[in-house]
């Protein structure tokens, strides 16, 4: 399993890929999709967890995109994606801490775009709707429902999330900067 650390000023971040891969420090382009997901209410969130999710849904890509854009800036293009979440937007029952740290995430992207643009590295995020994965499926039914919430009916499929990034990754989207693509299964009808 290949593993490369990145240090920055809070300490270091590791990544690994089973499958070998190891980051091109200089490389085109960066997803940041690790994320954390644990739905409580405000009351009962304590320290521990407001910190996971600080830590793996922002301060990791922080410190991905503060070790690895200025090289792309330097090569003159790439991009980044962040995924992001329609918790983001959308509050949600038990969904506060994880919700802020997906807003704080776009804010961020939109920052890392006026930054960086002018360099040629483009960095926009996607907004996941519920999205069927190892780690929601734990939620089961309850998570199932979730498929109520959206036009479509339905959950996401991670091969759905992973064509959205894939389009803003390409030179389709050479044009399209600092923007937030929600692959959220519609908003439903009210009334």
């Amino acid at each position: 399993m290949a593993r490369r650390r990145f240090a920055g000023p809070r300490g270091q971040l590791s990544c690994s890929d089973p499958h070998g891969y190891r980051p091109d420090p200089v490389g085109f382009g960066l997803v940041n999709n690790a994320g954390i997901f644990r739905f409580a209410g405000t009351v009962e969130t304590d320290q521990a967890t407001f910190d996971a999710h600080i830590d793996v849904n922002l301060r990791a890509p922080f410190l991905l995109v503060q070790a690895l854009a200025p090289a792309m800036a330097t090569r003159g293009r790439g991009a980044v994606i962040n995924i992001s979440s329609g918790a983001a937007a959308a509050p949600g029952f038990g969904t506060g801490i994880y919700g802020a740290s997906k807003a704080a995430l776009e804010s961020l992207t939109r920052v890392w775009a006026a930054e960086f643009g002018s360099a040629g590295v483009r960095v926009n995020a996607v907004a996941a709707g519920p999205t069927r994965t190892e780690g929601t499926a734990a939620y089961g039914a309850a998570f199932q429902a979730a498929a109520k919430s959206v036009a479509l009916q339905r959950l996401a499929e991670a091969e759905e999330i992973a064509g959205a990034v894939a389009f803003l990754a390409s030179d389709a989207a050479s044009y399209v900067n600092g923007t937030t693509l929600d692959a959220i299964g519609g908003l439903p009808a009210v009334g």
